[in-house]
């Protein structure tokens, strides 16, 4: 970290220059194309991952300037609120205010200062003002200017938030997550284990890799990783699965490319073996987009017996089906459907009543993969829990029509929110007797599982994504 009595003279007063107009020179960096996917981020509906994806493909970056580009996206995502919360507390008049392209510019450079150690405070400070000064004009970079440079002097001696006066909005802050999503933590599981699981959000992801048992086993995805000197950590939940850092490279590894492996949670990987396909059976996988369940049941299976998988959206089956075949899996057909549409004329009624096991993968909040996905945390409200309840209850509904007597059905999710999990299947079972639970614990590692015998999982309790399983046996 370079010398606060030094700053003065690496960080550059800024020169008078008109705002630059061609688009292609204003976002061909790292930190400026990070403001236009963090601009793009909070006015559009979508995903951090897809935009950063589309911009990676777009600009001739280096391997240093994609990582950092990534990093400093998902960072600012992640600490936004704490973010916030400084440069408000700073910025003199009203900055919810403040132009997208300032308030990002902004977010970016003070989560160099505050998070990233390798990065002198003079390039944070220097690249935000000269990016502003092309968009914007000298008035508002000076502002960038000024501001940063008053946050740097006053670091040592910030005043933060205290729990004393409203726990609720101290964590809010301080662990850069909504109060209404802090507040039902608190609510459900107490100040400290809830401050623990935002603390587990808020930690850098880790990639879990899990071994195609078709084409390789663990021993020799073992050695690859070996080879190419990439650490990893083997799973202490399941066997085959591989911890490793994020790396956008990994996608280019010929391992990859050839099939060997796929990119799964472990959380997610315990659904298929909760499911326990056998080798004759015809399973039904409803939810099934991109297909990484999908794949694992194939693998169970040894590409035996027959799996349909059927996804709503054309362009995530689209996905599926290169995945699918770059993972030489012969034993399933996607389709491209609605399973909530009861008019459906490719699920048809000959279907009902067929498939031995259901996989149920609903849509969910997504609030157990906060910490892949931060920008969930602002996406997300309240009230889309209560409508994802309504939606998860009615797609169970019209999915076990198609399980035949004696049949087993796994719901599942990638939430750790009791409404879309265990008030789901409790409700159903409520109205349908001639379902039973079967304890998970029969099939997966028992810490795991709850007392209701359902998979429960927590990124502060596991050291992996949040998710729920519940097994269900139609008896009748």
């Amino acid at each position: 970290m370079e010398n606060k009595e030094n700053l003065k003279e690496n960080i550059k007063e800024p020169v008078s220059k008109k705002p630059d107009t061609n688009y292609k020179t204003l976002f061909s960096d790292a930190r400026s194309c990070t403001v236009k996917i963090l601009c793009r981020c909070e006015r559009t509906d979508s995903y951090l991952d897809k935009l950063i994806d589309a911009e990676i493909k777009k600009n001739v970056l280096n391997d240093f300037d994609k990582s950092l580009l990534n990093e400093m996206a998902h960072g600012v995502i992640r600490w936004k609120r704490r973010l916030d919360w400084f440069l408000n507390g700073f910025y003199r008049g009203q900055y919810e205010k403040t132009l997208p392209e300032v308030k990002n510019a902004l977010r970016v450079a003070l989560y160099q200062i505050l998070f990233l150690n390798k990065i002198p405070y003079s390039a944070a400070v220097n690249e935000a003002v000269e990016f502003i000064k092309k968009i914007h004009g000298d008035k508002h970079a000076a502002v960038v200017n000024g501001l940063l440079r008053t946050i740097i002097r006053t670091l040592d001696s910030l005043v933060w938030p205290t729990r004393e006066i409203d726990e609720v909005n101290y964590l809010g802050i301080i662990q850069s997550h909504p109060n209404w999503m802090v507040r039902r933590w608190i609510n459900r599981f107490g100040f400290d284990d809830a401050e623990k699981l935002c603390e587990a959000n808020n930690r850098r992801p880790f990639l879990s890799l899990r071994a195609n048992s078709l084409m390789i086993t663990p021993d020799e995805l073992a050695e690859h990783l070996k080879s190419r000197k990439i650490n990893y950590r083997v799973s202490e939940h399941l066997d085959g699965y591989f911890s490793i850092k994020i790396m956008s490279k990994i996608y280019a590894d010929e391992f990859f490319k050839k099939g060997y492996f796929s990119v799964q949670d472990v959380s997610a990987g315990f659904m298929a073996r909760l499911l326990s396909p056998g080798e004759n059976d015809y399973i039904l996988d409803a939810c099934a987009a991109p297909g990484g369940k999908t794949s694992q049941m194939a693998e169970l299976m040894n590409n035996k017996g027959n799996i349909l998988a059927v996804d709503k959206y054309l362009s995530r089956v689209e996905t599926m089906n290169e995945n699918l075949k770059r993972l030489g899996i012969e034993n399933t057909k996607t389709l491209h459907d609605d399973i909530n549409d009861s008019q459906s004329p490719e699920l048809s009624e000959e279907m009902v009543g067929k498939f031995d096991k259901i996989l149920l993968d609903v849509p969910c909040s997504g609030l157990g993969v906060l910490s892949k996905k931060p920008d969930i945390k602002w996406k997300r409200e309240l009230e889309d829990i209560k409508k994802l309840q309504i939606l998860q209850a009615e797609i169970l509904e019209n999915t076990v029509k198609y399980l035949k007597p004696g049949g087993v059905l796994v719901y599942s999710t990638c939430t750790t929110e009791n409404e879309e999990n265990a008030d789901i299947v409790n409700a159903f079972l409520e109205n349908h007797p001639e379902f039973k639970i079967d304890n998970a614990k029969n099939y997966v590692p028992e810490n795991v599982v709850n007392e209701q015998g359902f998979i429960e999982t927590f990124p502060h309790i596991h050291g992996i994504d949040g998710a729920f399983g519940a097994r269900l046996i139609k008896t009748s």
